[in-house]
């Protein structure tokens, strides 16, 4: 087993193994993958990061320190133009993304090529991709020194319902938690199903699936994706939360936002941060009732307005959003709007952060985990729903603002008020921040020296590195 004693610390070099980052074109998608690059050069292996060029440079764009890791090389791979139409806030999956998503089907015979001629000059590569980009990694199983392994974006929890539904329910389950658990309804659009179930069929030639995950979090739904019945004799690493590398940015981030500057003279767990992620745009009249909300719960707020990333993020630039007339004058010294891109991590790691209004991505959800930030659930799309059962179901550490089953309905600006009010300014809230930190001190003992999450990645270190 590899030793891995920190990422000042050096590695036994293991050049004789490359490995081969291929990420799904979100940028929620780009952001985890990118983090787990980090991570594997820290243990003196080459790594490759391959995607799209438009991709290549979105994370460039948005990550800074993207190009200071120097045993990571980024490969940018040409895509056929494709249509980069505006987000459409009356949809509640991001459809508009569709031909950027279905434009990577053109990287099959590029990646391919790439890794034959990386497998030429070592003794194996690794390729691990995104399970979104299965389709393109179908030529790596011709490669003899060349294998795959599943990087999963989503939670244990989505991932095992879902994979539980397909395989027939192979075992049972407590009836009473299949009554309290959100549908897949409207989790993804027809054009996305077919997506996903053309890379369901190249699955089953990996070694293994990696989960950004841990069982600080999801010990039990891990568990059940370890069941034979279930990973099918695939090995399982929970290598995460992957967000918590990002937790030292807190601290080390030289030119601070200004909105942490307002966050520094606000008081202790006094803040609510709300912010939905790169792939959600609400309608005119749901910002309305959000704002009213928010003002009239009378709490401390930083709200990012944006709308949702273009497939092409340099195209078109978005429509800017509409918020009441006056709102911002009002709520001057207790509200805080940022309009664009926001510091999360910073935010959500600051002392005066006491709750976070999200959609309940997976990245999201990771790092105000790891942060111990309570969450107000307000799930979209896609593994979201089942992720806001997570927290507030299984973990406890979050209220729900609306049940799924009402999703086409509008939130009105008497539940996010009453929402915003208990977890900022109720024993409830309290207690939920109680628990919230007590989860990140697991996640952080988990990252140390005999911590689970350090002896799953060396496990997975010690396979690509197998003899």
């Amino acid at each position: 087993m590899v030793s891995h004693d920190g990422d000042n610390q050096k590695h036994s070099p293991a050049a004789e193994v490359v490995v081969v980052i291929l990420p799904f074109v979100a940028q929620g998608h780009l952001n985890q993958l990118h983090r787990l690059s980090r991570r594997i050069s820290t243990y003196n292996i080459p790594v490759h990061f391959v995607s799209t060029t438009t991709h290549i440079r979105q994370l460039r764009s948005r990550h800074h320190d993207s190009g200071q890791h120097s045993t990571v090389q980024y490969h940018q791979l040409p895509t056929p133009p494709f249509t980069s139409p505006p987000p459409n806030a009356s949809a509640r999956f991001p459809s508009h993304l569709q031909p950027a998503f279905e434009s990577t089907l053109h990287l099959r015979r590029p990646f391919a090529g790439l890794v034959a001629s990386l497998s030429a000059s070592a003794r194996r590569v690794a390729v691990v991709h995104d399970f979104l980009m299965s389709y393109v990694v179908q030529d790596v199983k011709t490669i003899p020194n060349a294998e795959t392994y599943i990087f999963n974006p989503i939670s244990a929890c989505d991932g095992f319902w879902r994979a539980w539904e397909r395989l027939g329910r192979p075992f049972s389950v407590d009836p009473d938690v299949l009554d309290r658990l959100p549908s897949d309804d409207g989790t993804f659009s027809p054009e996305f199903i077919k997506f996903v179930n053309l890379q369901l069929s190249h699955i089953g030639f990996h070694v293994g699936d990696l989960y950004d995950s841990s069982r600080v979090i999801e010990s039990e739904y891990l568990d059940y994706l370890d069941r034979e019945e279930i990973k099918d004799k695939k090995k399982i690493w929970a290598i995460g939360p992957l967000s918590y590398a990002d937790k030292e940015v807190t601290t080390v981030s030289k030119n601070r936002h200004d909105c942490l500057q307002w966050l520094d003279l606000q008081p202790l767990n006094s803040v609510i941060y709300v912010s939905f992620g790169t792939t959600t745009t609400f309608r005119d009249y749901q910002i309305k009732e959000l704002a009213i909300g928010l003002e009239r719960s009378q709490q401390r707020f930083i709200w990012v307005v944006r709308t949702a990333d273009f497939g092409d993020v340099f195209g078109d630039d978005a429509k800017a959003l509409d918020l009441p007339m006056g709102f911002e004058q009002r709520v001057e010294g207790r509200g805080l709007v940022v309009r664009g891109w926001a510091p999360q991590m910073e935010i959500l790691g600051h002392c005066a952060t006491g709750g976070f209004m999200s959609h309940c991505g997976w990245n999201s959800t990771t790092e105000s985990i790891s942060m111990g930030v309570p969450i107000a659930a307000w799930p979209m799309h896609s593994d979201q729903p089942k992720n806001a059962f997570l927290i507030c179901d299984v973990l406890g550490i979050g209220l729900m603002v609306y049940d799924w089953e009402h999703r086409d309905e509008l939130v009105s600006s008497v539940a996010v008020e009453g929402v915003v009010r208990r977890l900022i300014d109720s024993s409830q809230g309290a207690e939920m921040r109680r628990r919230a930190s007590e989860l990140a001190d697991g996640v952080r003992r988990s990252m140390v020296e005999g911590g689970a999450c350090r002896m799953e990645t060396d496990s997975f270190i010690s396979c690509i590195n197998r003899h």
